[in-house]
Formats: structure tokens, C-alpha cells, sequence
């Protein structure tokens, strides 16, 4: 797929990383629209027990680029504290094959087909990944209605990504409320 564009292995809280991406500039590429995906494995339970996130993240490169040989993976990973940038934000990343040159790929830490996600430590990365689609929102410019789920790609074979629980009009909600925006009833989904 290309040479591997490397990854930025940093964790962000939510007010650290708008500060980020504040310091962004896309002259080369932009994205038209944010996806939205669930790692399945690892669960948030194998994530918070397992290895530190760098080293989790270094694995996750080995994987991308010397395994499945891909260019890069997807843009952040979420988990119930940080937003880890992973792929630049200013360059096209590899998460969902109709996709990758349009949008920004975003995984939340789970499997919420098995893992509760308004509860507990779920609904923490909820919460996390609501603040971050808003960041990533607001920095392009991006309406909220543009959102797209992993499973929505007519090429993708993972059609329970997010998990069939994760609703898209209550993302969507939740990140117009993030930006301070009312949703229109009569606006569709």
C-alpha cells in the first residue's frame, strides 16, 4: 500500500489535544468527514490490563505496517482517559476501504458487541471520543450530520462496527451538543 507514514504515538486529554490539533495545518490533505469505528480486539478490558499505551500503540504499528503491510492505520484510538493520536491528522490514514482518502479514522477501545458502552468505563470512552469528534469538528469546520459509521462503507465486511448497540442519531446528538449546537428534527440523519 505505500510507505509507511509513520504514527505520533501521543496521548492527549480532551483540552490538550484541541490545543493540538489547533496546531495543524492541512495544506497537503483534508478530510470530508470523521469514522467511526470500535477496536473489537483489543476489548477496553485487555486495553486497561494490558501493556502501557505506548507500548500497546508500537505493537499496533507492527501490526499495521508489518503485518497487514498497509501505509498507515487509523488516525486515534480513544480509551476511557486519553485521545491517542496514532496516523498524523494531516495525512490520509488506512481504517475503512471506501474511505481512507476522504476521512479521519477514529477506533474507541472495545468491543461494545460484548462490552457495556453507557456504563463504566465504556461510557468514559464514550465521553472521550464525543470531546474528540468535536475538536475534529469543529478544526475543519466539519457538520456533525457528516459523521459516518465503519459499517456504513458498502466495501467493509466489518458491519458491526460500531457495535450494533452504538446509535448513530445519539452520537451525532451528543456531538451537536459538544459544539453547542441544537439538532434540527427535521434534519436527517
Amino acid at each position: 500500500m505505500g510507505d509507511w507514514k509513520g504514527i505520533v504515538g501521543r496521548g492527549f486529554a480532551p483540552d490538550d489535544f484541541a490545543n493540538y490539533v489547533r496546531g495543524l495545518a492541512f495544506p497537503a490533505w483534508r478530510p470530508y468527514f470523521v469514522v467511526l469505528h470500535h477496536t473489537g480486539l483489543p476489548t477496553l478490558q485487555q486495553w486497561l490490563s494490558g501493556p502501557p499505551p505506548g507500548e500497546r500503540l508500537r505493537n499496533l504499528e507492527h501490526y499495521y505496517r508489518d503485518q497487514m503491510h498497509w501505509s498507515a492505520g487509523p488516525h486515534l484510538f480513544i480509551d476511557p482517559v486519553h485521545i491517542w493520536v496514532f496516523t498524523p491528522l494531516t495525512v490520509p490514514g488506512v481504517h475503512s476501504p471506501s474511505w481512507n482518502l476522504l476521512s479521519w479514522g477514529v477506533e474507541m477501545v472495545g468491543d461494545y458487541s460484548r462490552e457495556p458502552f453507557d456504563s463504566g468505563p465504556g461510557a468514559q470512552v464514550a465521553a472521550t471520543a464525543i470531546a474528540a469528534l468535536a475538536v475534529l469538528h469543529e478544526a475543519l469546520g466539519l457538520a456533525p450530520a457528516t459523521l459516518r459509521f465503519h459499517r456504513e462503507d458498502p466495501l467493509t465486511t466489518h458491519k458491526d462496527c460500531p457495535a450494533l448497540g452504538i446509535h448513530k442519531p445519539d452520537i451525532i446528538a451528543r456531538l451537536q451538543q459538544a459544539l453547542g449546537q441544537e439538532h434540527d428534527p427535521g434534519q436527517p440523519f
